[in-house]
């Protein structure tokens, strides 16, 4: 123990050098103020700067939320439903108005079919779009009097090809203005050699049935495009896929349909095939043949 506590002359200056050096920074801590002083605060501009944050906030709340585009209320799927705010209750009402084909013309005709509120068709109903011959008709007039307007039916050869008749021609037809008459061009330019049938028609976007019907006074295919027609109690699941609207699931389905039935009798037998497209039988025809 006496090793411990025996020091030379340097060692013991040393230790009272250091014990004075503690004393001292002690007693500047205990005795300076190293608080700064507050700096002064501008409270006019701290709001102000409050409110440009909020503000910031709000905005980038409005565009997190679900943007909402134009479209036609007669295509609402329950997810673009409950997008909207629309009850399950809402949503089957309009599916089950649209199964009797049906169209939605207004904003006021789709509350009455979906029940829909007030405040819910105030806040979706600007963004409605319905076809143009549903927004902008044209005028009924008893001096409109030309070929293709006539109510008379015509025969086959006074119709016009409807794989040549130009936009101006399918345009006099009431109902089809210039965006449908461009559909038409469009999808007959899609296929060479144009349309197959008059009843491909139905695959245009916004030709509702009674427009059909009229342009079906004035036009039909009279050059139909080259297409490959199978038998449908021969065809293989390999042919059959190549035929608009029908996938490998609804291919077999139909082979296995076959066997059961020993052979299809009409081509309308294929409704009773599962999964099949059943509103899309008539375009799947034309591809079949017993």
């Amino acid at each position: 123990m006496k090793s411990h506590f025996q020091f030379t002359n340097q060692q013991r200056n040393g230790i009272f050098l250091l014990l004075a050096i503690i004393i001292v920074l002690q007693c500047v801590y205990a005795f300076v103020d190293f608080t700064k002083e507050e700096a002064p605060v501008n409270q006019e501009e701290l709001e102000t700067f409050r409110k440009e944050l909020d503000s910031l906030h709000l905005v980038e709340i409005e565009n997190s939320k679900p943007k909402i585009y134009p479209f036609n209320p007669n295509y609402i799927t329950d997810y673009k439903g409950y997008t909207l705010g629309m009850s399950n209750e809402e949503i089957d009402r309009l599916h089950k108005f649209r199964e009797s084909n049906k169209w939605v013309n207004s904003a006021e005709q789709f509350q009455e079919v979906t029940e829909v509120s007030d405040s819910l068709l105030e806040a979706i109903s600007p963004y409605f779009k319905f076809p143009e011959w549903v927004t902008n008709p044209k005028p009924k007039s008893n001096s409109y009097n030309n070929s293709f307007s006539s109510s008379t039916i015509k025969t086959y050869a006074q119709k016009i090809d409807l794989n040549i008749a130009t936009a101006s021609q399918l345009q006099k037809v009431y109902g089809v203005g210039e965006k449908l008459s461009e559909r038409i061009i469009t999808y007959r330019n899609k296929y060479k050699g144009g349309f197959v049938a008059d009843v491909e028609l139905m695959e245009i976007y916004g030709l509702s049935p009674e427009v059909i019907e009229r342009m079906k006074n004035d036009f039909t295919v009279k050059t139909p495009r080259p297409i490959i027609k199978y038998n449908l109690n021969t065809a293989t699941r390999d042919e059959l896929v190549t035929i608009k609207y029908i996938d490998y699931e609804v291919a077999n389905n139909i082979l296995e349909e076959r066997a059961l039935r020993d052979g299809f009798k009409s081509l309308e037998e294929l409704t009773k095939v599962e999964d099949f497209p059943v509103k899309k039988i008539e375009i799947i025809k034309l591809y079949l043949h017993l």
